[in-house]
């Protein structure tokens, strides 16, 4: 864009202090080939992230504010993907583009993948938060599952004849009835002052307790509606009932008070009488809505590919323009000196990494799709002598390796890696300990390298210690070192490193292993 405009986006979820966020196209109608198929960028945009949520109770969400106003870009594509394993490979190849810039922050987080779903006659569902590349295939997959049970819903619904006046919000006050329940929620409701109530649901008797994705009924999406709207911890509701201290005389009473047929269900609600409404109102509207089909609205991911109900999906009256920060000119001159200097590509990039050190292709090509490639020169050009096909393997094979062992290598800082090697390459430490610190410092990312050296005692023995090491393995062994004179050796050297194995250079074991051998024998 040759002049950008910043707008003010309305953020009513106390995210942003201000009450808006502030946001501004720079870009506009791009493509990236992926598999050979121009996938449409429709638009950049720049905007400032929101507080991030550390905690939620009934009542409160709490926020952390030290990410609030940092820029973030947001890379919006056109709806031109149309499998899951291509959204997958969309969000690697924008991933794979945004590193080779070595200007992206590394860390679980600093990328975060939205997905917008929608399958023929269901509805345009925003997914939040899809912060692991290897989830958004199967999120898509859920979806698509999620979409078509609610549809199957509709059109049993439709069989049983029901329509939206039949929805009603006639809710009756069954406090007294179970006000002798032995449901903990419903006694810790009316000792506070709640009440219990409860509504029918018309013609949805056994639909509550299906299944759309795993662990999420409709039910489950109702009970979700409930919470953001009525400020409730939940809702019980017939298809799982008698249950939760709720006893079968209590579901006999409860029928015929709101007057439920053989395929009506019901729902009821303990709270604060106003939540209590409130939370019956939004269920009712949810049952609506099943009478439709798919209801458009913004989910949240959870870390399993499931989602939940978020939020309703914002309308376009939620931008207005901002006051405060007049039009941005950007001149064609800069635009041409942007293009002069961009990136390379990834794959001219891994291309040049391999020829400059000496390493693989397919460990270049690696490193240029992980999030170290920043770090990597780094930690090359200080870390002498400690060879570079080492530093791409560990940053690379060997750190993947350890995220799938649960390892939280998203806890390592740059500093911690620089310094592991630096310890290596001032030996300190032997390349055999370089898993083990990281390991540690995983788990203790406040420490620094040299405190996981002395906690995991892998300082680099002295010659003398060596020597000590091996006189005594030897005295140990007498009988074999007689027995198998200069045949010993590898037996030896077994032993020997099984004590000293990430203390002490192997080569070094070997040479002082061999003369003791041989003073040894004489």
């Amino acid at each position: 864009m040759d002049e950008i405009h910043v707008m003010r986006k309305v953020v009513i979820d106390g995210s942003n202090t201000t009450g808006f966020q502030r946001t501004a196209i720079i870009s506009m109608s791009g493509t990236l080939k992926v598999d050979e198929k121009d996938i449409p960028i429709q638009q950049i945009t720049l905007e400032e992230d929101s507080g991030r949520k550390t905690g939620e109770s009934k009542n409160t969400v709490t926020f952390r504010l030290d990410r609030l106003g940092v820029p973030l870009i947001e890379i919006s594509t056109g709806a031109d993907i149309n499998h899951p394993d291509e959204a997958s490979k969309v969000a690697f190849e924008i991933g794979k583009m945004l590193r080779a810039t070595k200007s992206v922050k590394r860390g679980l987080g600093s990328i975060r993948q939205d997905l917008n779903i929608s399958i023929k006659n269901g509805a345009l569902i925003e997914i939040k938060g899809v912060q692991e590349l290897e989830l958004v295939a199967k999120v898509v997959e859920l979806e698509v599952q999620r979409q078509t049970a609610l549809l199957q819903i509709r059109d049993e619904l439709r069989t049983r004849n029901l329509k939206p006046a039949q929805l009603n919000e006639n809710f009756d006050d069954l406090t007294e009835q179970l006000s002798l329940s032995q449901s903990k929620i419903i006694q810790s409701a009316v000792k506070n002052g709640g009440v219990v109530l409860g509504t029918r649901l018309a013609g949805f008797r056994g639909l509550l307790k299906r299944e759309l994705i795993p662990g999420i009924r409709l039910g489950t999406e109702m009970a979700k509606r409930a919470a953001f709207w009525g400020r409730v911890g939940g809702i019980f509701h017939s298809d799982e009932l008698p249950g939760y201290g709720i006893t079968e005389n209590d579901v006999e009473i409860i029928s015929k008070r709101l007057g439920c047929g053989p395929s009506d269900a019901f729902v009821l609600v303990a709270d604060a009488k106003e939540n209590a409404l409130d939370g019956l109102k939004a269920t009712v509207e949810r049952a609506k809505e099943a009478l439709v089909g798919v209801p458009e609205e913004t989910r949240t991911a959870n870390p399993d590919g499931t989602t939940q109900y978020m939020r309703p999906r914002p309308g376009a009256a939620r931008m207005y323009p901002e006051t405060d920060v007049p039009p941005v000119q950007i001149s064609s001159e800069r635009i041409r000196q942007i293009a002069d200097n961009l990136p390379r590509i990834p794959e001219e990039l891994a291309k040049e990494i391999g020829s400059k050190y000496e390493i693989g292709p397919k460990l270049a090509i690696q490193l240029v799709n992980s999030d170290y490639l920043g770090i990597f020169d780094g930690i090359v050009s200080s870390a002498k002598g400690v060879g570079a096909s080492f530093v791409a393997t560990v940053l690379t094979e060997s750190l993947r390796s350890l995220s799938r062992d649960q390892v939280p290598v998203e806890n390592l800082k740059d500093s911690h890696l620089i310094e592991v090697f630096d310890l290596v390459a001032k030996g300190k430490t032997a390349k055999e300990s370089v898993l083990e610190i990281i390991k540690w410092l995983s788990s203790h990312p406040d420490s620094s390298a040299e405190d996981a050296l002395g906690e995991l005692k892998l300082r680099m023995l002295t010659n003398e210690e060596l020597r000590g090491i091996i006189s005594k393995a030897l005295e140990s062994n007498r009988s074999l070192v007689h027995e198998n004179g200069t045949k010993a050796m590898g037996k030896m050297m077994n032993l020997v490193m099984g004590e000293v194995r990430g203390r002490a250079d192997p080569k070094m074991v070997t040479e002082l292993l061999r003369t003791q051998l041989e003073q040894f024998k004489g």
